[in-house]
């Protein structure tokens, strides 16, 4: 009968080889979804953000029907100073007038069409989007907020 004999030492350093090659498969699986896209435009980096527009309907049980438009995302977060375009993509709703609260910019968002904004900020603070359409209490207001830090 044979047995297979292995050193304290040999273990050891199969077992921390092994952790120590499952450390960096990990680290480079968790980190592989992180990395921020930038654009080079007229030689400056621009992030790209990509938003849609959403609905959601019900009926209730006496028949009356409750709708709710928003963007999608709700709220993004820029830095002071960064350049981004954002891509509005329509989605539901034939058409979303929108401006931004404190800014200058306006645009309209029509289903299956693409709008891109381009956003600067040098005032830090929150800037709501707003949809002209979708601006009252009835539809549930649709409003995202540009937070920049």
């Amino acid at each position: 009968m044979r047995f297979l004999v292995f050193k304290r030492e040999t273990v050891l350093y199969v077992l921390i080889s092994g952790i120590i090659l499952a450390t960096i498969s990990a680290w480079f699986i968790l980190k592989k979804g992180d990395t921020v896209v930038f654009n080079v435009q007229n030689g400056q980096n621009v992030r790209e953000i990509h938003m849609v527009t959403g609905e959601f309907k019900t009926t209730m049980k006496d028949g009356t029907q409750i709708e709710s438009y928003r963007w999608d995302p709700g709220t993004i977060f820029l830095d002071k100073g960064e350049k981004v375009n954002l891509y509005i993509s329509g989605i539901n709703g034939e058409e979303h007038p929108f401006y931004i609260e404190g800014t200058n910019l306006k645009g309209d968002v029509k289903k299956g069409e693409e709008v891109v904004v381009p956003l600067h900020f040098n005032q830090p603070g929150t800037y709501r989007l707003i949809c002209k359409t979708h601006n009252d209490k009835s539809h549930s207001p649709m409003i995202a907020y540009i937070v920049v830090k």
